[in-house]
């Protein structure tokens, strides 16, 4: 292609290209004499042309060892040729194979590690341990719709808020509000049974589902949670003082989602009373 030729075609591509670009048929950020490619494309080819960097440098260095190994063990009289090829052929397969298959290993175990770690956060609350709330609604509206066995289905669903937490912030800082809730939810977890579900719904409210427990059951569990953690030693800053909490719960009695369950607890929560323990409401759709 001569220079004049080159020349009317640059012309003639600049000519095109202003006339779509007016027309709207150009994005704006494609700017210059020729075509650009997407900053993605070269994003997505970094890591790609670092595994091929790494392919070539390994590959090139295996075969440099390789190779001055038996340029070392060609000039050893001492050795016969049998004996220099059972050394090579010994010797390589250590000296490559061990480092690499032990890099292989610990960048397994690490993705494995981090895989379980992305799996806890998604699963449960960062500061109490217990489930979060998407996670906790999902498994009870699956567990309320599973029946244990013939006739209708049952269970219990309670709600707990801690009392006086803003004071505690208030007064001793976040870090003991936050170490207040950790107390309440490990006392909760040694109070229910090993298959009740807990979860966190707020920022300081907390949910337990009682799976075919019956009415004196989810009585007597709401009491044992009420009366420990009342019992629990709290100190923030060397000052003694009081948890408490509010409970409030319902009785299942055939599936219903999760919504319905909660605003009827909660409800029965706002109603209760300091000093009195908790009454089960029945749901029946």
């Amino acid at each position: 292609m001569s220079e004049t030729t080159l020349r009317l075609f640059i012309k003639l591509y600049r000519s095109a290209k202003l006339k779509l670009r007016q027309a709207g048929l150009i994005p704006a950020d494609l700017t210059g004499d020729w075509p650009m490619t997407r900053p993605m494309a070269t994003t997505t080819a970094q890591p790609w042309k670092r595994i091929a960097w790494l392919t070539l440098l390994g590959t090139a260095g295996s075969l440099g060892l390789s190779l001055g190994l038996n340029y070392l063990l060609l000039f050893s009289d001492a050795l016969t040729p049998f004996a220099r090829s059972m050394i090579s052929a010994g010797l390589l397969p250590v000296i490559i194979g061990l480092p690499l298959f032990a890099l292989i290993g610990w960048n397994r175990a690490e993705i494995r590690r981090y895989q379980q770690e992305l799996n806890r956060s998604g699963t449960y609350d960062s500061l109490t341990g217990c489930l979060n709330g998407p996670v906790f609604t999902s498994m009870i509206e699956r567990r309320a719709a599973r029946r244990s066995g013939p006739g209708p289905r049952s269970g219990a669903f309670l709600v707990i808020h801690p009392e006086h937490l803003r004071s505690i912030n208030m007064r001793f800082g976040l870090e003991w509000g936050d170490e207040a809730l950790r107390l309440i939810v490990s006392t909760i977890q040694s109070s229910v049974r090993e298959e009740d579900l807990i979860g966190r719904i707020g920022a300081s409210m907390f949910g337990v589902f009682l799976a075919g427990a019956t009415e004196a059951e989810a009585e007597e569990i709401g009491e044992r949670i009420r009366t420990r953690i009342a019992q629990v030693y709290f100190a923030p800053k060397g000052t003694e003082d009081v948890l408490s909490i509010k409970v409030g719960g319902v009785m299942l009695e055939n599936e219903m989602e999760f919504s319905d369950m909660f605003r009827s607890a909660e409800q029965h929560l706002s109603d209760a009373q300091d000093e009195a323990g908790f009454e089960l409401t029945h749901l029946n759709s």
